[in-house]
């Protein structure tokens, strides 16, 4: 049994009030029109989540908000506060705490952690999506990795597949 799990970077966030704390920046312009291409893909690609995990940041909530049309389906939405910031080795250790029963799960939080997660997972995959991921992880990026792994407590650094990487400006490309 195959596990997806989809990686999402927040989109850009608002610096325009800089006494605002970093947990409370809302998305800016920018972001919230990265979201139209972003849904589009997603929509295309048919991912369709059984479970979504999000960071209870503002920003993420918003990201998530705006993918919510394009996200077909019923998934269960849990926003959590231990994915703000958190460290690769934490989203790893929820991760494996994911019910079975989910077969994709969108998480959606913050770098370093989810690039350095994303890093860490890859293992083989697509190569032109490897260098593009290896050159950056910006705002709105989204890893697709899958697993051949029939519970989420086997999933282990560099037994995913990268199936795809795509960021607001290769999207724009294409």
């Amino acid at each position: 049994m195959t596990k997806t799990l989809c990686l999402l970077r927040h989109a850009k966030s608002s610096w325009a009030d800089p006494a605002l704390d970093d947990f409370d920046r809302p998305l800016n312009q920018r972001g919230r029109a990265s979201a139209v291409p972003l849904g589009l893909y997603i929509d295309d690609k048919e991912l369709r989540p059984d479970s979504i995990l999000c960071s209870s940041a503002r920003r993420t909530r918003e990201t998530l908000g705006l993918l919510l049309p394009w996200l077909h389906g019923e998934a269960t939405v849990r926003i959590e506060r231990g994915l703000y910031l958190a460290s690769a080795d934490e989203l790893l250790l929820r991760l494996r705490r994911m019910e079975d029963e989910v077969s994709c799960l969108l998480m959606i939080g913050h770098n370093p952690g989810f690039e350095d997660l994303a890093d860490a997972l890859t293992g083989t995959g697509d190569v032109f999506a490897s260098t593009a991921m290896q050159e950056k992880f910006p705002t709105a990026a989204l890893a697709v990795l899958d697993f051949d792994a029939p519970h989420w407590a086997d999933i282990a650094p560099g037994k995913g597949e990268l199936r795809a990487f795509v960021t607001p400006k290769l999207l724009a490309r294409a």
